[in-house]
């Protein structure tokens, strides 16, 4: 999903995603920028040059500053923990205890964030996608809108599968219940969970074994 679909050779700063306009470009920040950082003012509130405000220019290519001098722009960490941490499990506690670690970092709100604006959604989005699904042949990929009645495939006699598997869907739900549970999130996340997962059995039962949660490595 994060392979590159277009190259080009050359960059055109106003056809870059323009997430990336707000990078700022001076070569050091004022002291009103810490004073205003002391009252909680929003970052609008003071005025530090960024690369929105000099595109279509030539400043656009040259000119940007930065703070700290290092012997090589490539002397940097080259692989990141999200690659080298296989599981979302390891990735999710190694991001949590970073989160414990950081002295201006809340973590409450970390663990908050992270359920509310990837796992519950993914979760739910999935859920509804379930009932919605298509279904695929494994042999030649076939798709259907329902199962034929011959329970195979009509192409090549191949096996019927989903393409939204159970599995997909509850894989996030212990670990968020977990995370709502240690970090003492509020009673709504903790009750949208919790119906969240009465739904999932109304679909697909209750499971026998308890799925593995985060607590397990807390």
């Amino acid at each position: 999903m994060d392979a590159p679909l277009v190259l080009t050779s050359l960059l055109v700063p106003s056809e870059v995603d323009d997430e990336v306009h707000g990078i700022d470009r001076v070569w050091r920040y004022p002291l009103d920028l810490y004073e205003a950082a002391l009252t909680f003012k929003n970052p609008s509130a003071v005025n530090i040059q960024q690369l929105d405000h000099v595109l279509g220019t030539e400043k656009q290519y040259q000119g940007f500053g930065y703070t700290h001098k290092v012997s090589n722009i490539n002397s940097g960490n080259l692989c990141s923990a999200y690659k080298t941490l296989v599981t979302m499990e390891e990735k999710l506690r190694g991001q949590m205890d970073l989160a414990e670690k950081i002295r201006a970092v809340d973590e409450n709100d970390v663990a908050r964030l992270v359920i509310e604006k990837h796992l519950l959604r993914d979760i739910r989005g999935n859920l509804r996608k379930f009932s919605m699904q298509q279904f695929r042949c494994s042999g030649c990929n076939e798709k259907f809108r329902r199962p034929p009645l011959i329970g195979k495939c009509t192409e090549c006699g191949g096996n019927i599968i989903f393409t939204i598997s159970e599995g997909s869907i509850v894989k996030y739900l212990e670990p968020s219940i977990s995370l709502a549970k240690k970090y003492h999130l509020s009673t709504y996340l903790t009750q949208s969970l919790e119906l969240t997962k009465r739904m999932i059995e109304d679909v697909f039962g209750k499971e026998k074994e308890k799925q593995v949660g985060l607590g397990s490595w807390f």
